[in-house]
């Protein structure tokens, strides 16, 4: 079984706990020692040692100068970014409604050669239609309780699919056949998202595989995840965006990927699966 992410990320936070676990003891410091020169109760610094609490940029520069270790704050506080990277909650990263993540995608896109991407769910959103994408994008909003800045967000997603036709990339997508029948907003809305899809999969650019209902599993349904060439691999959960790229994770997500492209059918066997979930509305 793959790695959990979200373990990963947790391990690399304890890592740089025990980083600054080993500063404190380097200088000759007990824990309250240290946390009555920072300024701060025990119980903080019990929580930061422990990797249970995140460590900001401030509480490190705290910490080197009460071990006399200012020149090691720097590279402490890159390590704690690169970590918060790696574990994002849709709540932090929508804090101010979707429009802004949406738009750094397109970037993130714009360098990627060749998009792998496993879905198990909703559409990815380079293959939304607006109405779908409005629909999806509103429930999540309702959810999650952010800012509502739906229309702006729709159209930053929406305008991904450029590189569908641009030219440089390729999209090689995995979809459970759930995705094709889980009704995102109303017939019509479907309807239309899945007329697209049957558009989207002729192009050059573009290689679909359906995996269908009734498959002799090998490997089990997983959370969506996309490969970005061999760099990184984000995955989505519910409450959270995990990035990876420790290679090891990225291994065990693009075999996942070779196993699950067994699993699944293309061409007019894909094309007849999404018809028939058109029928079925």
């Amino acid at each position: 079984m793959p790695t959990s992410p979200s373990s990963s990320a947790q391990g690399a936070r304890e890592a740089l706990a025990v980083r600054l676990s080993h500063l404190r003891m380097d200088a000759g410091l007990t824990g309250r020692e240290l946390s009555a020169r920072c300024g701060w109760h025990p119980a903080k610094t019990t929580r930061l040692q422990k990797g249970k609490a995140p460590p900001t940029d401030a509480d490190i520069r705290a910490w080197c100068r009460a071990c006399e270790a200012d020149d090691q704050a720097e590279d402490l506080i890159a390590i704690a970014r690169a970590v918060d990277a790696m574990y994002v909650e849709w709540r932090k990263l929508h804090h101010s409604g979707m429009r802004r993540a949406q738009a750094k995608l397109i970037k993130q896109y714009s360098e990627t050669a060749v998009t792998r991407a496993y879905v198990s769910n909703v559409m990815p959103g380079f293959f939304q239609t607006t109405a779908y994408a409005a629909a999806l994008m509103q429930s999540i909003t309702d959810f999650q309780g952010t800012p509502d800045d739906v229309t702006e967000a729709v159209a930053a997603r929406v305008s991904r699919s450029r590189f569908l036709y641009e030219g440089g990339h390729q999209f090689i997508v995995l979809m459970e056949e759930s995705v094709l029948r889980f009704r995102i907003g109303d017939a019509r809305t479907m309807a239309g998202q899945l007329q697209h899809l049957l558009v989207v999969m002729a192009l050059p650019s573009v290689t679909l595989g359906v995996i269908p209902f009734g498959v002799r599993r090998t490997i089990w349904p997983l959370e969506a995840f996309y490969l970005h060439d061999n760099r990184r691999a984000a995955v989505e959960t519910l409450t959270a965006k995990i990035n990876v790229v420790k290679p090891r994770e990225l291994g065990d997500y693009a075999k996942a990927f070779v196993e699950l492209s067994r699993l699944a059918v293309y061409g007019d066997s894909a094309r007849s699966l999404i018809e028939r979930a058109i029928n079925a509305l």
